[in-house]
Order: structure tokens, then C-alpha cells, then sequence
């Protein structure tokens, strides 16, 4: 008899729990909370909801954007924006990314969007590294809790991580790591769309044109719903960490000199970072009681890079070996910027 088990149609409960993994993953993890400890399942909870509030107005700019540029069409002319020169795109990506005001999580739509448009994973990954260490409000914010000059050497420290990682791209272009790079559903792995191909007018009045209302519509739902659930799952995780990892255990690891303490910090700087204003005044604490001002600064770039949410955000929109990549340059590049800042110091 022929086995006809490959016909069979897929089970509706499996396909269901694999669309929404994310959400019950979190539902998951509350729920271990609650039996451990019920105050800290509310308090994260809690945590959860401030925190989608106080980043909602980013947020919501970033949904708007991407989907008024795809019910526009005005995704084409960003799309033709990315053209040209990869040295350049490059260099002006990681530009915009260090300067941007959206934090690593309101940038997520407009990354998936730059992916869908076709804007080559280069340029898009050298916006991604510098995005998340620098914007415009957490450099007034480091200016003065640790210094105007320590505040200018983060800014470069993101761009100069940024153009660093466009190039590591670029240069691996044409290798397996990053073939087939983004997961089902997201862009078509950056080398070259159709809407750069073979670009379509814009609807600036879009409002006018039913379809496009109802395409801005999904596309802002569709958005909406995928920036919710990987949000929820790592701010959840960033209310454990708040919880569970003391400051103290953190100042004795990262205390010293020298060039261990830099490599320590990179490294501990992953999951230890919290959050970029937390991680401000307890890398001055630091450094008031001996710690190496390179230290810091990798501590908080590698912190930055990688913290939860603009993690959880590359490891949603592309493959396991180009998350591998991305956490590579980021603690890498973190490494070299600390040892290049101590140096600088030293002069």
C-alpha cells in the first residue's frame, strides 16, 4: 500500500500554535513567573505594558511610516535612495542609524520595510548596528551623566560599528552564510528587488484609491501585530533580567583595568546591558570606582547592539546564521572600540 502520509493536509492545531509561538512563549513565561513568585508576574507585567506605553509614540511613527510607504508607493523612491555607490549607501546608513531618534525597537518596522523594498542587506544591517547605541536623546543623556567627550565617542563608536558591519556584509555578499538570508515573508534578501527594477509611480493622495487605504490598513495591522508579539516577549525578558541580575553582581565583574576588563566587558555587556538608561549611571558608578573608560564604552555599545529588543528583532526578521553574524560584528566591533577609546585616553 502506498504510503499517502505526505498528502496528508497539515493539522490545524499545529499550523495555529506555530503562528502565534511567540505569544504563547510569552504566555508560557508569565505563567512560570506566576508560580515561582505572583508579585513578580504582576510587576512584569506591569513592566511590559510601560514599557510598550513609553515607546508606543516611536512606535506608532514607525508603523505610519512603512505603511504609508507602502500604500504610497513612495517605498519605490526609498528604494532607488539605496542605489548606487555600496561605499556610500553604506556610510549613509550607519549615518542615519547614529543619529535616528527611533530606539531598536521603534526602528523595526522600518527595517522589515527597507527589507521588503528590496534595499540590499548591507546598507540595512549598517543602519541596524549603529541605530540602536546612539539617538539624539540618549546623547544628551550621556553628555551628562558621563561626559560630552564620552557622549561624541559612543556616536562614533555607532557609526563607525555601523560602516564596519556594511562592509563585513557587502565583502560576504556572494558566500553561503548570508544566501537565502531573511526568513519566509520578509523582503527577498536585499540584492536587488523588482521595485528597484522596475519602479511604479507614486500615490501621494493615497486616500483617494480605496485599495491603497485598505492596503495601508493591512499593512499597518500586519506591522502592528508583529511588532506586538516580539515586544511583549522582550520587554518580558528585560523585567527578568531587572529582577533577578543585581547591579552589585555586575559592578564586581566589571570593575579594573586594562585590556581583560574590556574583553570581560564586551562580553558581559550581552546579557547584563538592561536597558541604555539604566546602563548609563551604573557604567559612571563604575568608572568613578577605577573602571577603564574603554570598558565602558564596549560594555554599552556591545549592551546596546544587543540588548533584547533590538535582538529579538533581528533574530524575528532573519535566518540563524546572519544573527550569528550580527552578534559577531557587535561583539567584535564592541571589543576594538573600547581598546581603541582606552588608547585614546591614555594619550
Amino acid at each position: 500500500m502506498a504510503d499517502l502520509s505526505s498528502n496528508a493536509p497539515p493539522n490545524p492545531i499545529w499550523l495555529a500554535v506555530k503562528k502565534q509561538k511567540v505569544w504563547i512563549t510569552s504566555a508560557i513565561l508569565l505563567l512560570i513567573v506566576a508560580l515561582v513568585s505572583a508579585n513578580q508576574a504582576e510587576d512584569s507585567l506591569g513592566f511590559v505594558v510601560q514599557s510598550l506605553m513609553k515607546t508606543g509614540p516611536y512606535l506608532l511613527l514607525s508603523i505610519g511610516i512603512a505603511a504609508w510607504a507602502v500604500a504610497t508607493g513612495a517605498d519605490n523612491l526609498i528604494a532607488r535612495a539605496f542605489t548606487g555607490s555600496p561605499a556610500l549607501m553604506i556610510f549613509l546608513a550607519a549615518l542615519a542609524g547614529g543619529l535616528s531618534p527611533f530606539c531598536s525597537c521603534g526602528v523595526i518596522p522600518l527595517i522589515a520595510a527597507l527589507l521588503t523594498m528590496g534595499v540590499p542587506l548591507s546598507a540595512v544591517m549598517a543602519f541596524w548596528l549603529a541605530s540602536p547605541v546612539m539617538d539624539p536623546s540618549m546623547f544628551l543623556l550621556t553628555s551628562g551623566v558621563l561626559g560630552f567627550e564620552f557622549a561624541v565617542a559612543k556616536t562614533l563608536a555607532a557609526i563607525g560599528l555601523g560602516v564596519a558591519g556594511g562592509y563585513i556584509v557587502l565583502a560576504l555578499g556572494g558566500s553561503q552564510i548570508l544566501h537565502d538570508a531573511l526568513r519566509e515573508g520578509v523582503g527577498n534578501g536585499g540584492c536587488g528587488s523588482a521595485k528597484i527594477r522596475n519602479p511604479k509611480p507614486v500615490v501621494w493622495r493615497f486616500w483617494e484609491h480605496s485599495e491603497r487605504v485598505e492596503k495601508f490598513g493591512k499593512e499597518a495591522m500586519k506591522t502592528t501585530l508583529f511588532l506586538a508579539q516580539w515586544l511583549t516577549l522582550a520587554f518580558l525578558l528585560e523585567s527578568l533580567m531587572l529582577a533577578y541580575i543585581p547591579a552589585e553582581t555586575i559592578t564586581s565583574v566589571l570593575g579594573g583595568t586594562g585590556i581583560g576588563p574590556i574583553a570581560i566587558a564586551t562580553v558581559v555587556g550581552v546579557p547584563a546591558y538592561l536597558n541604555g538608561y539604566a546602563a548609563l549611571p551604573l557604567i559612571s558608578g563604575l568608572m568613578e570606582q577605577g573602571m577603564a573608560s574603554g570598558a565602558g564604552l564596549a560594555f554599552l555599545v556591545a549592551g546596546g547592539v544587543t540588548s533584547l529588543p533590538a535582538a529579538i528583532a533581528v533574530w524575528a526578521l532573519v535566518k540563524p546564521r546572519v544573527f550569528t553574524l550580527y552578534i559577531a560584528i557587535s561583539l567584535g566591533g564592541a571589543f576594538l572600540i573600547g581598546l581603541a577609546y582606552q588608547g585614546w585616553t591614555m594619550i
